[in-house]
């Protein structure tokens, strides 16, 4: 055992709290396995129903998830409900399988859960450095030292776990420094010029690449369209001039890039739920100094 990576397996069964919402933590480890005779099968298991996320550090072992099969090597996680139609073992190959895990009881996070699955998939690919993965082994170094005393903490940490699970299974999750350079590139001019009107296709020429590949691109990485991610720009742009200057709606519109006021406060309603002048007033309502969109 190395004395700056602990292993071990720890198990949790505090009693439930009645009424209250809270992510049941059953089990954290970090184990290192050799041993062929490693091996789980989801419909055999008695313990649960519980749901398992499993993240190799290194070596690898083998994940079948009903007739789809995995190799589950460093940098790969798996999903998978207990009980189920799954199995996971290790490949009797004589190397380490070295992994994190972490079994949560169903009640309260399952709707989350089926979320994650439907967009990662059950076998993903996740960074060594990514948020899953740190929150998961603050989780276990937690465990170990012995601060996770009582429900509400546990639950914190699952919910933290979960929480950076889903926001990496989404594009606004992505560290903008792992976009594509293309989407950097992308996003950084449109930073940079949302006041003005450039056309997709003006866009996409000045990057050297088609229109459909740039959309394409783009969606794919930041979770919007260009034009919805100008428009929340010039969403944010306005509130700041809203709340600092006494400039007329119009005049905001123009500034922030929109050719009509009455198109500028259609969109400002949309994002916000209230128009321009409404959310000037402020009346029985909280002066935002600035609004944050996904």
């Amino acid at each position: 055992m190395r004395p700056d990576t602990p292993f071990g397996i720890y198990g949790f069964r505090f009693h439930e709290v009645p009424r209250q919402p809270l992510c049941g933590l059953y089990a954290v480890g970090h184990e290192s396995i050799d041993d062929p005779s490693y091996h789980w099968d989801g419909q055999a298991r008695t313990d649960g129903p519980l749901l398992l996320f499993q993240y190799t550090v290194q070596g690898e072992g083998l994940f079948e998830n009903g007739t789809a099969a995995y190799r589950i090597h460093d940098g790969r996680a798996f999903l998978a409900e207990i009980p189920g139609d799954h199995r996971y073992y290790h490949p009797g190959n004589g190397v380490p399988w070295e992994f994190y895990f972490v079994l949560v009881r169903p009640a309260m996070i399952a709707p989350l859960w089926e979320d994650i699955v439907s967009l990662l998939g059950p076998a993903p690919f996740l960074e060594a450095g990514s948020a899953p993965v740190q929150a998961l082994k603050e989780l276990f170094l937690a465990a170990h030292r012995g601060k996770i005393t009582d429900p509400y903490i546990a639950s914190s940490y699952v919910y933290r776990f979960a929480m950076e699970l889903r926001r990496a299974s989404s594009a606004s999750g992505q560290p903008r420094t792992q976009r594509p350079a293309l989407v950097q590139d992308a996003v950084r001019f449109l930073d940079e010029s949302f006041h003005r009107m450039v056309g997709q296709e003006e866009l996409a020429a000045r990057l050297g690449v088609s229109k459909f590949h740039f959309l394409r691109m783009f969606t794919r990485h930041v979770g919007l369209t260009p034009n919805d991610y100008v428009n929340r720009r010039r969403i944010e742009k306005s509130v700041e001039l809203l709340r600092t200057t006494d400039w007329s709606v119009d005049r905001i519109a123009s500034e922030v890039g929109y050719s009509t006021g009455s198109y500028y406060i259609k969109v400002f309603k949309k994002l916000t739920g209230q128009t321009p002048g409404e959310f000037r007033i402020a009346d029985n309502r909280l002066p935002f100094s600035k609004l944050f969109f996904d």
